[in-house]
């Protein structure tokens, strides 16, 4: 188990999100956005953005992808 904050994802808190692969931690992210849309949170609504075009378009994202991948597998074991 690992973890990575919202931050790393490129969301503005700090709120961690733990899981086995960089998978989990980026899927609990885009629900992390989700919510936070929801609730109105306007610090949020950029990276919230952002995810969705990831979503959309994954083959102009894949930089991104690999990047987290390779920042997930950097991090220590919780």
């Amino acid at each position: 188990m690992k973890t990575m904050t919202c931050r790393q994802l490129g969301g503005p808190c700090d709120l961690a999100h733990r899981g086995e692969t960089h998978d989990d931690v980026i899927n609990a992210q885009d629900q992390h956005l989700k919510q936070a849309e929801k609730d109105g949170d306007e610090a949020h609504l950029p990276a919230r953005k952002e995810m969705k075009g990831r979503w959309r378009h994954p083959k102009k994202s894949l930089g991104w992808y690999r990047q987290m991948q390779t920042d997930f597998a950097a991090l220590p074991e919780d």
